[in-house]
C-alpha cells in the first residue's frame, strides 16, 4: 500500500494545545480514517512543524470521503485554529506533499 507524506505548520503559541488534542483524538474521527482505508498514520513535530505520514490506497479519494463526513469536518474546523496558512502548493496539491525517494521496511 502506498505511503503519503505532507507537512503543516502550526503556531508557536498552539504547539501544547495541538498535543494535547492528539491524545484525545475523538474516537469516531479514528474511525472514520480507519473506514476511508488510512493506517499506519503518524504525525511528526519539530518545533511549528508537522511531518504527517500514513498509507493509504488512494490518497485523494480518501480525502474526499473525509471532506464529506460531518466528524471530520467538525475536526477540522475545531483544529484550524491551531494551524498557520499553508504555504505555496504545487498545481492541484491538497498539502505540501514529499515524494517518497527511498524506504526499508
Amino acid at each position: 500500500m502506498p505511503r503519503y507524506a505532507f507537512r503543516l505548520r502550526i503556531k508557536p503559541e498552539a504547539i501544547e494545545q495541538y498535543e494535547l488534542e492528539h491524545t484525545r483524538v475523538w474516537p469516531e474521527l479514528l474511525a472514520k480514517l480507519k473506514e476511508v482505508g488510512i493506517s499506519d498514520y503518524s504525525i511528526f513535530r519539530r518545533g511549528q512543524e508537522l511531518i504527517l505520514v500514513l498509507r493509504v490506497e488512494d490518497f485523494e479519494a480518501a480525502w474526499r470521503q473525509l471532506d464529506a463526513d460531518p466528524v471530520n469536518r467538525r475536526w477540522q474546523a475545531f483544529m484550524a485554529p491551531y494551524f498557520e496558512p499553508p504555504e505555496t502548493l504545487e498545481p492541484g496539491e491538497r498539502f505540501p506533499m514529499f515524494r517518497e525517494v527511498f524506504h526499508l521496511e
